[in-house]
């Protein structure tokens, strides 16, 4: 409204002076003659007029077209019920990458077994008053590998590793490492007596000093402890999508939040939190499909209320909104079908989406209201006429921006270029085709300021063929 209305006076007045596109500062030597004969439709117009609008603005068309899109929203449905969350951090590297192939070979020949998890205990107090429990901390944590929080049995020291066990088990066979004395449940007699065994327990060269990355000093004396951590591992949280073997989100979001949950119910035992490095992208995945759904639903909302304001039609706005979500839940369905699963990436294009598909459907609407009269399919008519050129167009400028996009090898840009498609193709065929049908059947009464049809179509230079198909609905009032 501002650059580009400029940048149009100034053409206005460069041809006023009769001067050459790109070399203005150069005369023509003869004037530019102009046409007699008015406004003249062009080829995409007379489409619209003379056979798209015709056909699904038809008794038939309508059925065609409502059965259609209500099976293509059903899928759209399903596909966004069925839309997984998924870890894409692998995708960000390039296949043809030497990184894909390092990490391809390493999970061939060197798979992982489980992601690590600690439990740390804190207060030093209370860490010698729960000994003996947190020393057989294992049988708390058998029989958990098959359901929530599906963590692995501890078997081995891979898989599991207490110090306080070691330390139990040191003390039963060998006695005080520091000369520090013992009770009877060869325990230390203190709570300082047990900081100072447990010291020389983990010192580096002693028997121990495998846990010393486990135990936790205030200071380098080491005669103050902070905490203690008990390493354990959850079990292979993936599952296969096609050929390849993946991260399962789900379970390891259920993993995530049961160890929670079995963490607080130790009543009995000092201050637990349990803490994986994994934690950070699984919060992640918590959280994301509920962000997508409500930052497409704000978005939506947004545009509703911004339509309202320009279309100034609260039943059109209304019906605008509707078509645009039902072109994002169709989106969602082929993104399951393509392949695309929930992740940053794809959350940003599909919010993006809800802006670049209203643009097909509000030019609509708002050609629909400035067409006078009382018949519906007549106003749906002139309004794809008027306006349906200019929508198409637009369209294939923005598809042919991102097509190119497509053959990248870059996870993000192959996404982003998807998505755009999918929008575009599904916003403008909402656009031109669902919304004008919606219109006919749902549509309300023009502006008062609308323009008379009738004027309009006696002012179309198109052969007389304007004047028959305006009035082919207008003759038959069962279709109004």
């Amino acid at each position: 409204s501002t650059f580009f209305t400029a940048t149009m006076v100034l053409d206005e007045r460069r041809q006023r002076d009769n001067r050459r596109e790109c070399v203005c500062c150069l005369t023509r030597t003869k004037e530019i003659e102009e046409e007699e004969e008015g406004y003249k439709e062009g080829f995409l117009s007379r489409y619209f007029r003379n056979y798209h609008a015709p056909a699904i603005l038809s008794n038939i068309g309508k059925v065609v077209v409502v059965v259609f899109y209500t099976g293509l929203l059903a899928f759209g449905i399903w596909g966004a019920m069925n839309l997984s969350v998924e870890d894409t951090e692998r995708s960000f590297v390039p296949s043809d990458s030497y990184l894909t192939s390092y990490l391809n070979t390493a999970d061939e020949y060197y798979p992982t077994t489980g992601i690590d998890v600690f439990f740390v205990f804190e207060d030093s107090a209370k860490l010698y008053e729960n000994r003996a429990s947190l020393a057989s901390l294992d049988s708390r944590l058998e029989g958990k590998s098959t359901l929530p929080p599906y963590i692995a049995e501890p078997t081995s020291e891979d898989k599991y590793r207490n110090v306080m066990a070691g330390l139990s088990a040191y003390l039963s066979s060998s006695g005080s490492i520091s000369g520090v004395a013992l009770g009877d449940d060869n325990w230390p007699t203190s709570e300082e007596d047990f900081v100072t065994e447990l010291s020389a327990f983990t010192s580096i060269g002693a028997a121990g000093s495998q846990y010393a990355l486990d135990v936790s000093f205030a200071d380098e004396s080491r005669s103050t402890l902070e905490a203690i951590r008990v390493k354990s591992e959850y079990v292979r949280l993936t599952k296969l999508k096609g050929t390849k073997v993946i991260d399962d989100a789900d379970k390891q979001i259920a993993a995530m939040d049961a160890t929670r949950e079995m963490i607080d119910s130790w009543d009995d035992l000092t201050d637990t939190f349990p803490y994986s490095e994994k934690f950070i992208a699984i919060e992640g995945f918590k959280i994301i499909r509920k962000e997508l759904f409500f930052n497409v639903g704000l978005a939506l909302l947004a545009v509703g209320v911004i339509v309202l304001l320009t279309v100034a039609s609260p039943v059109t706005a209304l019906i605008i909104t509707i078509n645009v979500a039902f072109c994002l839940v169709e989106i969602l369905g082929f993104m399951y079908a393509l392949g695309i699963a929930i992740d940053s990436v794809s959350v940003i294009n599909i919010v993006l989406a809800v802006g670049l598909s209203i643009d097909y459907s509000a030019h609509v609407g708002h050609c629909f209201m400035v067409k006078g009269g009382s018949d519906k399919n007549k106003r749906a008519l002139e309004a794809l006429a008027d306006i349906g050129a200019a929508v198409l167009n637009g369209a294939l400028t923005t598809f042919l921006a991102v097509v190119v996009l497509l053959f990248s090898s870059s996870y993000v840009f192959v996404t982003l270029s998807i998505q755009f498609a999918l929008t575009v193709g599904l916003g403008v065929t909402h656009g031109l085709i669902l919304l004008p049908v919606l219109l006919s059947l749902l549509g309300p009464k023009p502006f008062s300021s609308a323009e008379d049809l009738e004027e309009v179509v006696k002012n179309v230079d198109d052969t007389g063929s304007s004047e028959v198909n305006s009035k082919e609905f207008s003759d038959n009032p069962k279709d109004a």
